[in-house]
């Protein structure tokens, strides 16, 4: 995934955290560097801010244009499909006309 990004080893990134998710990106100011391994570890108090625990699966979404990774931990996803289901089931938002 960070090839097709286009992250290279010494790259600086910004990891910022967004509800739960985490969003990380190149930035000539990040504190944070692409390792020589083709993987990449996100910080302890990132992992604590969006419940992230050893073990947890997670869903990484690559959009290579602009070279954004976001990282959605499984539990949150669940949250947004129950409210998006209930949606559909005429729950949150009213009743909704079939076609």
């Amino acid at each position: 995934m960070l090839k097709t990004l286009g992250w290279c080893p010494g790259n600086s990134l910004q990891i910022t955290v967004v509800d739960s998710a985490v969003v990380v990106h190149p930035h000539p100011a990040g504190i944070f560097v692409v390792p020589p391994r083709p993987y990449l570890v996100l910080p302890a108090l990132v992992r604590r801010r969006c419940g992230i625990h050893a073990g947890d699966r997670l869903l990484l979404a690559a959009d290579p244009g602009p070279g954004v990774l976001v990282v959605h931990p499984l539990a949150a996803l669940d949250e947004l499909l129950v409210a998006h289901h209930a949606s559909l089931a005429g729950g949150e938002h009213g009743e909704r006309e079939s076609g």
